[in-house]
């Protein structure tokens, strides 16, 4: 674990000497960690600069990134080599525009912590995180995440509005506590100051020098740190962007790149497939192409009415995963649907074989012709989240499809897994979502057919009212998901990922 820094070339004239058992009084003490050395399990800062080159310059800065990292290792990815991934991620991106430091990088920096680390970081009474990083990348990570109280960064310097991929210099000479902390006291507790760090990264040592005692851990011992459990996030995780479903070390972005042409060629061939033959052709042979799909339905459903009351369309409400949702629904019940849009042309109208019914906002027109779909007894597959969530979390669910509760209300879990590539992204044209989703090496389809709702929940003057069958539906769909269900809306995730 943390040892008790003993390099003389380090300490100062004022420094205690303690062990290891003296960090057990962290509740009051003020805290002084690096972040990369004594929080972040590995210690390779390429792939968070890969994440920044990719989702925010695009595929061709990436490549430029891994063709160069033969280069950036050589050199090594402190002062030169880090300048050199600064430089080449950050050039010319628009500093307004960049947000993926608190939408995408985030959710790879949690799963980076070491859960041996995070805890003794989370003991501290104030908290200065000491980074290597650029501050824009770990601004929304530290501060948002884990509450830290301050974080001491490099600045990118910025003309016209775009980075240029060049770091300020420090000045690490007029560092001092009271500065770091907001301490209006000049004569702040300096002698409970503890640093934290890692004995194989360089650290700033004017700013480790306020610390009374510097306690190191190994890389070999962070090696077998934990990795923190979701549970344990100070913070859940509920929103987070991004193309890329894994993290994107040397070899893993390498084998990227080389499927890419394989992937795009796949791409085509499963849209065509998908597009001119019928249900029951086209799954078995997306299954082959590596697009599997598990479907569950309880022994009583049936999509053959027994009896006269059940001749009316099913209302299937579904959380929402990607724009292929009402396909797989198809899929899963071998009989077409129609799906609902407030768009003029639906996406998924226009590449798939699904019926769109487009609303216009007005309640009473579009609950008259909803009424007419499923009197025809034609099915209907609704989203009352309004939107997709990629984290195992549920956004709750808009009632208004309560409002058809004379019909048969059958909720449906739906589940996806990727291999590469995320299928929804908040940035962009919404037809590449589709584009990268198909062009997974593999990926995993789960539909769960559930129960359908009690009449005696349904209609008017029923036992519950539609915001209780709206959340109702989430819990089910949650627990058969193993998510965990939310009060955040459509327009929470909007202001999160898109208005930064």
């Amino acid at each position: 674990m943390f040892h008790k820094k003993t390099d003389n070339s380090f300490t100062n004239n004022h420094m205690k000497v303690s062990n290891f058992y003296g960090l057990k009084e962290l509740l009051n003490q003020t805290l002084v960690f690096h972040v990369e050395g004594a929080l972040l399990k590995t210690s390779s800062l390429f792939p968070y600069f890969m994440l920044v080159a990719f989702e925010a310059g695009g595929p061709l800065r990436a490549l430029i990134l891994l063709l160069l990292y033969p280069l950036i290792h050589l050199a090594g990815e402190e002062e030169l080599g880090l300048k050199i991934m600064v430089f080449l991620s950050f050039f010319g991106i628009k500093e307004k525009s960049f947000k993926i430091g608190k939408t995408v990088l985030p959710k790879f920096f949690l799963e980076d912590v070491g859960y041996e680390g995070f805890m003794m970081v989370m003991r501290g009474g104030k908290r200065v995180g000491v980074t290597d990083l650029p501050r824009v990348m770990v601004d929304g990570f530290l501060t948002d995440f884990l509450g830290i109280n301050k974080i001491v960064g490099r600045e990118l310097k910025v003309a016209g509005g775009y980075f240029l991929g060049l770091m300020e210099e420090t000045k690490a000479n007029n560092l001092n506590l009271n500065e770091i902390l907001g301490n209006n006291n000049k004569k702040a507790g300096s002698d409970h100051v503890i640093g934290l760090g890692c004995s194989n990264n360089s650290l700033d040592k004017l700013l480790f020098s306020i610390c009374k005692e510097v306690y190191l851990v190994t890389e070999a011992e962070k090696k077998n740190w934990q990795t923190l459990p979701r549970e344990k996030y100070p913070k859940p995780l509920v929103f987070h962007d991004g193309r890329l479903a894994f993290r994107p070390t040397p070899f893993e972005t390498l084998a990227t790149f080389i499927w890419i042409p394989f992937g795009a060629f796949l791409c085509i061939f499963r849209f065509i497939i998908a597009k001119l033959l019928p249900l029951k052709l086209s799954l078995p042979i997306l299954s082959f192409t590596g697009m599997r799909s598990e479907v569950k339905k309880p022994n009583s459903f049936t999509t053959v009415p027994t009896k006269a009351e059940d001749k009316r369309g099913k209302l299937y409400v579904c959380n929402h995963k990607t724009v292929l949702d009402p396909i797989y629904v198809s899929l899963a019940i071998m009989k077409p649907t129609n799906t609902i849009t407030y768009s003029k042309i639906g996406l998924t109208e226009l590449l798939f074989p699904v019926r769109t019914v487009r609303l216009t906002r007005d309640k009473e027109k579009d609950s008259k012709m909803l009424e007419q779909v499923l009197s025809r007894g034609e099915d209907i597959v609704v989203f009352p989240e309004g939107t997709t969530c990629s984290e195992p979390y549920l956004l709750s669910f808009s009632p208004l499809f309560a409002e058809l509760s004379d019909d048969q209300v059958v909720p449906v879990a739906i589940k996806t897994e990727v291999s590469m590539f995320h299928g929804t992204t908040n940035r962009g044209s919404k037809f590449l979502d589709l584009v990268f989703f198909l062009m997974n090496p593999s990926l995993t389809y789960s539909v769960a057919i559930l129960e359908k709702l009690p009449r005696s929940f349904r209609g008017h003057g029923g036992e519950k009212s539609k915001c209780e069958i709206a959340n109702l539906v989430q819990s089910e769909i949650a627990m058969a998901l193993g998510f965990e269900s939310t009060c955040l809306s459509k327009k929470d995730k909007y202001i999160m990922l898109t208005r930064i």
